[in-house]
């Protein structure tokens, strides 16, 4: 997996893109607006950037968390949620995507509830620390102040691929949750 010396966030959530936007102009940031821009012309900005933080739209996990969240709401076809998993593994290996040092959720108290537990339980079990809730309301201003506060941590783990082949056996509302020391036994 591919690191960028440009400290990189990703900003999901409803109006996603309006947050980007407005950091754009702000010192040592380079804000990407995705504008029908395709998935690789914005890896190749976000790549090419020398700017300290680089804010964009694009999560590289975007397919991995819609197929989840539909597996547990019940919707989606069989074998969707491995399919995006293998897709987003080989999208990493081969530096076609890039995960981001952080995740900013805006507002997760207003996601749908699997969506929340896909933030707060699934990727943020992978690493606690990379995964930023902006509770409401969730500006541009709100991005800002954090940006200069964004807490250290691991990370994403070594096994990452492994982790996501796990994930169709991760239910919703225990996602990230590390079992008890002899639970189960």
């Amino acid at each position: 997996m591919r690191r960028l010396s440009s400290t990189v966030v990703v900003v999901v959530g409803d109006g996603a893109s309006g947050v980007v936007s407005q950091l754009a102009g702000l010192r040592n940031v380079h804000a990407i607006v995705r504008d029908g821009r395709t998935p690789a012309a914005v890896e190749a900005l976000v790549a090419a950037s020398s700017s300290t933080y680089v804010v964009h739209e694009l999560d590289p996990l975007a397919d991995v968390g819609d197929a989840w969240v539909e597996l547990f709401d019940g919707g989606g076809p069989v074998g969707r949620l491995e399919v995006a998993i293998e897709a987003a593994v080989a999208a990493l290996g081969a530096d076609r995507a890039t995960l981001p040092d952080y995740y900013a959720v805006l507002e997760p108290d207003a996601l749908p509830v699997t969506r929340r537990h896909w933030w707060l339980g699934a990727v943020a079990g992978l690493a606690p620390s990379r995964v930023l809730p902006l509770p409401r309301p969730a500006t541009a201003a709100t991005l800002a102040r954090e940006l200069g506060h964004l807490p250290a941590g691991r990370w994403w783990p070594d096994d990452l691929a492994a982790r996501l082949r796990a994930l169709p056996h991760t239910i919703p509302d225990r996602a990230g949750l590390t079992p008890r020391p002899g639970a189960g036994e």
